[in-house]
């Protein structure tokens, strides 16, 4: 089947008139101009865009982030503090005092065990300028691991003196991985063995509830003190009565820091 030639009246013809700038110089300009109107609107709507656009930018940097927030001023004002009749390390009649306040499985306070202990120690308690106190402050977060670990301290301490402490102190932090887990009761019991200590005498005395109150006791006194972290450190001249006006000195902070406060303290 054969499709039919299309033939010229089927067609609508539509004439397009010519435009010609030579024709119409009028028209001719107002386009120009019109052309050039909207390339200028164009720059002055990328430019209003820039300015709101850095405008707001400067806005969000004023305003900071929650986390970008500084942390709140410390209170570094000396406060009294007292030696109470907690472990003593070094020269009891050393002309500076510092209190530690700490918990066992806090793993700031493993951090200063690891890294800023020895040198404070070596430097200032083994040359018989500061007398070094520890008392607890397990937070409650790490009970009652934390708090049973200050018990078995004590506990330690009462078959020995201040040295079979501190002893018993140094193994605890050598060997917990903090936060609230870091040991076990048969760890502890490990350690009382390890260093030679009357294992059923110790295990005695960790289940006895009374020692808990020697450790409430230390809680309480650091609260009145303004330490509520861990750890906290007290450093100021001693006194006959055991109670000092201590600068406090927050975390876990490096050797320089420590040096700095004891060498001020030395000097009065």
């Amino acid at each position: 089947m054969s499709t039919p030639t299309p033939k010229k009246s089927d067609y609508v013809e539509i004439k397009v008139p010519k435009f010609s700038f030579k024709d119409t110089p009028t028209n001719a300009f107002l386009v120009l101009t019109l052309v050039i109107f909207a390339f200028l609107l164009g720059m002055l709507t990328n430019k209003v865009i820039y300015l709101e656009n850095a405008t707001k930018a400067a806005e969000l940097q004023a305003v900071p982030s929650p986390a970008a927030e500084a942390p709140p001023v410390e209170d570094n004002n000396p406060k009294q503090v007292s030696v109470d009749d907690d472990p003593v390390m070094g020269d009891k009649n050393a002309k500076v005092t510092l209190i530690e306040f700490s918990d066992y499985e806090c793993p700031y306070c493993k951090r200063y065990f690891d890294a800023t202990y020895e040198q404070v120690k070596k430097a200032y308690v083994d040359t018989g300028k500061i007398k070094y106190v520890y008392r607890d402050l397990p937070l409650s977060f790490h009970d009652p691991l934390a708090t049973l670990e200050a018990v078995a301290a004590n506990c330690a301490r009462e078959q020995g003196d201040d040295s079979t402490y501190f002893r018993y102190h140094d193994e605890l932090f050598k060997r917990t991985t903090s936060n609230g887990n870091g040991l076990t009761e048969d760890d502890m019991n490990t350690i009382a063995s390890d260093l030679g200590l009357n294992l059923s005498q110790f295990q005695t005395c960790l289940a006895d509830e009374k020692n808990k109150e020697e450790v409430k006791k230390d809680v309480a006194d650091a609260n009145a003190a303004g330490a509520t972290g861990t750890p906290s450190f007290f450093i100021g001249k001693s006194t006959q009565n055991g109670i000092i006006s201590g600068t406090p000195l927050i975390g876990a902070q490096p050797f320089r820091a420590f040096q700095t406060l004891i060498e001020e303290e030395l000097k009065k």
